[in-house]
């Protein structure tokens, strides 16, 4: 089996094992011939290139800043993949080699662009040949709601496999990546892949200028490219000016949804990315739309939106909870909150013992290494996955080593072991594996638990709050739907609540 092979196989433990779900939406988009370039946001580090070689269906390279090819390992693995090292032209290098071999570093301004050039020439020529090469044309990773200024080189690098194709090989196309993290620094959350159509450049911005232009014509033509690329991403991933309307958007996607829900007297599931992205993008569509054209009324619906959201978060309880009934007149309700908090305050807490036990001291370690290692917070996520897939498996092995060769001092110790030295340490194993997952749970767990016994018991004292919530979740949802009336909007809004895509 190949390295290539090999790594990608590795790479979907690392995915699957960091997230819970994995979406992938939009593969209709990728042309079955010819090669291209992708471009996608940059708000996970390592993680983003990852899902997108995981889950992108056609051969794909990677350029990557030459500074990852001196991690111990990684570069070994980066090099061996056929990986280009990325000089970036603002980059300063400590490398002696000769610019003129691809990548190589100088410390002159000049020999920078010369090996920034020479790199880019290799991936160009991968993408001419029929395979698709992916960038970050912010150049860096964060955590921001919206891109930070893009550079000009996805522009130049599309171009430059655009001239290398041959005439008779489909011309590459720019291809959109949105990537939409839950949780995106958490183990076991939910993250989305979605790739769009290929971007289409006006006629004026379809060829560069002559090589006889001055170079000023040169770099506004790939200003005015990367501005169609910025503006193109900027609707795929959906950007906000800050997080608080970010959040405000995802509240109003919230209430619609819970709102149709109470009104069809339906109990839609737990909605996926996928429709949450969606929903996101029905919100931002009409938002930006509205406010061009009805700038009071949508500063006002926000004011009342940012009310809404504050009381709900005093009451500590989500849109689609107020139409719950949490009386404690029902046997059955009674019953399995009673077997609920059982599990969690009494069954729960030596299992989790146990996986703090065994699994405590590797994720210490995991958060020292991160915090050492990441120059910024946003890396912590890649540092933790990529240590996480060997740390932990191997600190298993060594519990499970520990308990076959101390087999004896256990079972004096815990009589309820196995009675033979393998059992025992494949039970140590498999009590480890299952605190650790334990305890990436139970807080969640303990404070989903907490809510449910507080809002049955204070029921009587909130009626009135929660009666006038649902009124106004209401009236909040019928100025929604007045505002997005005319508005040609993404997918389709069932009537349980769900947003689905549009039926053709």
């Amino acid at each position: 089996m190949s390295i290539a092979s090999l790594f990608r196989r590795w790479v979907r433990v690392v995915v699957e094992s960091f997230f819970r779900h994995v979406e992938v939406d939009g593969l209709e988009h990728i042309p079955p011939e010819g090669g291209g370039v992708l471009v996608s946001w940059h708000p996970n580090g390592m993680i983003d290139p990852a899902l997108i070689f995981d889950r992108f269906p056609r051969t794909i390279v990677f350029g990557a800043r030459h500074g990852l090819f001196k991690w111990p390992g990684l570069g070994t693995v980066l090099k061996a993949l056929g990986t280009v090292p990325i000089y970036r032209a603002g980059d300063r290098c400590d490398d002696s080699k000769s610019a003129s071999s691809p990548g190589s570093p100088s410390d002159t301004e000049a020999q920078r662009r010369a090996a920034n050039s020479a790199s880019l020439d290799v991936l160009s020529d991968a993408v001419a040949g029929g395979a698709f090469a992916c960038l970050f044309p912010e150049g860096d990773s964060h955590d921001a709601p919206h891109l930070i200024d893009l550079k000009t080189g996805a522009a130049r690098f599309y171009f430059g496999a655009l001239g290398r194709t041959p005439p008779q090989s489909p011309p590459p196309v720019l291809l959109p990546v949105g990537l939409f993290y839950d949780r995106k620094r958490s183990f076991r959350s939910s993250v989305l892949v979605e790739f769009h159509p290929p971007i289409k450049l006006p006629p004026e911005l379809q060829s560069p200028p002559e090589d006889s232009a001055s170079p000023e014509e040169h770099r506004r033509f790939y200003r005015s490219v990367t501005d169609a690329i910025d503006e193109a991403l900027s609707e795929v991933i959906h950007a906000t000016e800050d997080w608080a309307i970010h959040f405000l958007m995802h509240r109003s996607r919230k209430l619609v949804r819970a709102e149709r829900a109470a009104r069809s007297n339906s109990s839609p599931q737990k909605p996926t990315m996928t429709e949450r992205v969606l929903g996101f993008e029905r919100v931002w569509t009409g938002y930006h739309a509205r406010l061009e054209t009805h700038p009071e009324e949508v500063e006002l619906l926000r004011a009342e939106i940012e009310d809404y959201d504050n009381d709900l978060r005093a009451l500590a309880i989500e849109d689609h909870e107020l139409d719950n009934d949490p009386r404690l007149s029902s046997l059955a309700l009674i019953i399995i909150l009673a077997m609920q908090v059982i599990a969690v305050f009494v069954l729960f807490p030596p299992l989790l013992l146990i996986g703090y036990i065994v699994n405590g001291p590797t994720a210490g370690l995991l958060w020292v290494l991160a915090r050492r290692f990441a120059s910024k917070k946003k890396d912590e996520a890649t540092i933790k996955a990529l240590a996480g897939t060997v740390l932990f498996p191997l600190t298993w092995a060594v519990w499970g080593g520990l308990s076959f060769v101390g087999y004896e001092a256990i079972r004096s110790a815990f009589p309820g072991m196995p009675d033979n030295a393998l059992s025992s340490s494949l039970a140590t194993v498999g009590l480890g594996i299952l605190g650790g997952a334990l305890a990436l749970r139970y807080l969640r767990l303990v404070r989903e638990t907490s809510r449910a016994v507080r809002v049955r018991l204070t029921r009587k004292r909130r009626q009135d709050s929660v009666a006038r919530l649902r009124s106004v979740r209401a009236r909040l949802c019928d100025k929604l739907a007045a505002l997005a009336e005319g508005l040609e909007l993404p997918g389709e809004v069932s009537e349980d609540g769900r947003v689905v895509h549009s039926r053709d």
